[in-house]
């Protein structure tokens, strides 16, 4: 999960709002600088990163509220500072040294994608209710609103789903609509903006229209706009599912990035992570 939605960012990010003529030249899985102002090759975002917070505060066991959410959030960035943040959350990161001032620095009024693209750890917890309100609440840290909320809490159920295998992708959307509003089963054809829902929409329509990780990601991409997002909860959310063929190609995970939480901790972290799933 972790290592293949840190693939699907790191691959996204040099796609990210590019214009739509280089995305369709260049979207042929190889790390490649599109844009000049992009994140180093291979290296992956702020979606990543805050993905990896939740996943340590799941292998940890900590209390689920929202100053010790709001406290791994600053830890992991301060630990391992990168771009890619919107200048709202930089913003009261950078000002703020634990979870207490965070929340205080922080204006959560917010539905973009932030809630939404670091929610599929949460796909590993097997009560349903449980995961919809632990979801919320880390939503509420930095993006309270209903749309922002909706897409977390739907984006936390896509990857419960695949997880626990729970029905064929072509289903997800009606599943998703079961639990949380919105409308998540018709099909994306849009550019994708920043608000949060549109991620996750057109995430949902590549997962349920593709069966190899190959093709699911190049078709994040080409949906231009917020594509890491896209990329990063559709791979996130489907690394598990034994329908769907990983068939990524080595050089995407030989040229993700290094250094001390990337590759190998992320596996490790992963490795961790999976061992919540309930049997």
């Amino acid at each position: 999960m972790l290592v293949e939605l840190a693939i699907g960012d790191a691959y996204g990010a040099q796609f990210e709002f590019a214009d739509p003529d280089l995305v369709a030249a260049h979207n042929d899985l190889q790390y490649i600088k599109v844009r000049e102002d992009a994140v180093l090759l291979g290296h992956y975002t702020d979606d990543t990163q805050q993905s990896i917070a939740i996943a340590e505060l799941l292998v940890e066991g900590v209390e689920w509220t929202p100053e010790n959410i709001a406290q791994k959030f600053v830890e992991v960035y301060h630990r391992d500072p990168r771009p890619g943040y919107s200048r709202r959350v930089r913003t009261a990161l950078h000002a703020s040294t634990n979870g207490a001032e965070f929340l205080a620095n922080i204006d959560p009024v917010s539905d973009r994608s932030g809630a939404s693209m670091r929610a599929c750890p949460l796909g590993i917890i097997s009560d349903i209710p449980e995961l919809i309100e632990r979801t919320t609440i880390q939503a509420k840290v930095s993006h309270n609103t209903s749309l922002g909320i909706q897409a977390a809490v739907a984006t936390a159920l896509a990857s419960h789903y695949c997880v626990y295998e729970v029905g064929d992708l072509a289903d997800l959307g009606k599943f998703v609509e079961s639990h949380v509003k919105g409308d998540w089963h018709t099909p994306y054809k849009e550019f994708v903006g920043q608000k949060g829902w549109m991620s996750v929409r057109a995430a949902f329509t590549a997962m349920q229209n593709h069966t190899n990780l190959s093709d699911m990601l190049k078709a994040c991409i080409a949906f231009t706009g917020d594509v890491d997002t896209v990329a990063t909860i559709a791979l996130g959310a489907c690394a598990n599912l034994p329908s769907i063929e990983n068939n990524l190609p080595d050089h995407l995970y030989q040229q993700l990035e290094a250094g001390n939480y990337g590759l190998e901790y992320l596996q490790q972290l992963n490795a961790k992570l999976l061992k919540l799933k309930k049997q």
